[in-house]
């Protein structure tokens, strides 16, 4: 291939017209984002597809989740194991697996799961869905697409991933437990009361409000990529 075939590829674009192109995408998605939020409160609520998309991204994420949250509770107990018995610290490990799989890995795990399933999933449903006019014939029909295909999935991403984050911190606290318990040979008693006299208020608050705001971004940044698919049934074949 020629050099000149090579560059004529190429689409160059200068660097004002490509942060304005960015300011518009950044715009463009925070009104995706208010208007998921203010259909809330509009006439009509479409609660059979937030039950369906609940189904969907909750209950087809929860193997997935509750696995990868359990192994990492485990393997999180393990490491710091051979760390904790330098210092005959391994009383600490119910401690150390509940502040981190609650605070912190199992809220990120879940997010990160959902996120890789079900965000690029919308992407690329409601992307098919402009290539093939389906969004264009709900306008025709007088149906609101942002209130019937993005509200929905935005809800539902909300809700189940805050309560996909619960399950999935008690397996990390499982798989810590089971660790301790049979390669450890730590009591599971003093290592369930350990794990949950650690526990402070704050350390549960902040746990369970990152899954909402990470289920409003999921869920948001996946739908704003599917509706910004540009071309068409037409420019594809033509």
């Amino acid at each position: 291939m020629a050099a000149g075939d090579f560059l004529s590829g190429i689409e160059f674009i200068s660097p004002s017209e490509f942060a304005k192109k960015k300011i518009q995408s950044i715009q463009e998605y925070s009104i995706l984002a208010a208007q998921s939020v203010v259909n809330l409160f509009r006439q009509p609520r479409y609660w059979a597809d937030v039950i369906q998309q609940m189904d969907l991204i909750g209950f087809g994420s929860l193997p997935i989740v509750l696995a990868s949250v359990f192994f990492t509770g485990a393997a999180l107990a393990l490491n710091s194991a051979t760390t904790l018995s330098r210092f005959g610290a391994t009383t600490v490990i119910g401690q150390l697996v509940s502040i981190g799989i609650v605070r912190e890995l199992g809220p990120v795990l879940a997010g990160l799961v959902v996120a890789g399933r079900n965000s690029s999933g919308m992407a690329s449903e409601l992307g098919s869905m402009i290539v093939t006019e389906q969004i264009d014939a709900m306008r025709a029909l007088g149906t609101d697409p942002m209130k019937k295909l993005v509200t929905p999935r935005v809800v539902a991403t909300v809700v189940m991933l805050f309560f996909l984050t619960i399950l999935g911190d008690f397996m990390g606290l499982l798989g810590g437990s089971i660790v301790a318990s049979i390669l450890l040979g730590m009591d599971a008693h003093e290592y369930w009361s350990n794990a949950w006299q650690t526990l402070v208020f704050s350390d549960v608050f902040m746990g369970l409000m990152k899954p909402l705001v990470f289920g409003f971004i999921v869920a948001t940044v996946g739908c704003y990529y599917g509706l910004s698919t540009k071309g068409g049934t037409w420019s594809t074949y033509s």
